[in-house]
């Protein structure tokens, strides 16, 4: 019996196949297909790329080796251009110029006078035992919402 190629539907109505070898045991699953259609493109893209495929076995130091060597030469060859000049040029320039600080910190806001003397009284009543409510400031005035009734 050859090799043969089964396609099935799944219970989430998508569609799969999967490469039987000669005595029947499952060598290939595919991914899972929205449409009939696209399943069989899928095995027929097997069948054709398949005969001809390399072998690339990842499981060797040499693979290692050049992956690593592949991936330098990737990150070299994004570092490298006109724009990675530009940035090299550019931070040239910021290190030869004279270091200026960052600008000081604003210091804190003054309170308010009605909160800091609160705070205060608050304050003077704790030492001397008693309690002094601390008086808040009423909430800002806000605006009436503008007309809601819808303009026809």
């Amino acid at each position: 019996m050859p090799a043969k190629f089964q396609l099935k539907k799944g219970s989430t109505g998508k569609f799969r196949f999967v490469l039987l070898s000669t005595n029947g045991q499952v060598v290939a699953t595919s991914e899972s297909y929205e449409r009939k259609a696209s399943a069989l493109a899928g095995i027929r893209s097997v069948q054709k790329n398949a005969a001809t495929a390399e072998v690339e076995d990842t499981t060797t130091a040499q693979w290692a080796d050049a992956e690593a060597a592949r991936k330098a030469a990737k990150k070299a060859g994004k570092k490298g251009g006109a724009k990675s000049t530009a940035k090299k040029l550019v931070s040239k320039a910021a290190s030869a110029a004279p270091k200026v600080s960052a600008p000081k910190k604003a210091a804190p806001k003054a309170e308010t006078t009605s909160a800091a003397t609160a705070k205060s009284e608050a304050r003077a009543a704790s030492k001397s035992g008693t309690r002094t409510p601390v008086r808040k400031s009423p909430p800002p005035p806000t605006r009436p919402p503008g007309d809601l009734t819808p303009k026809i």
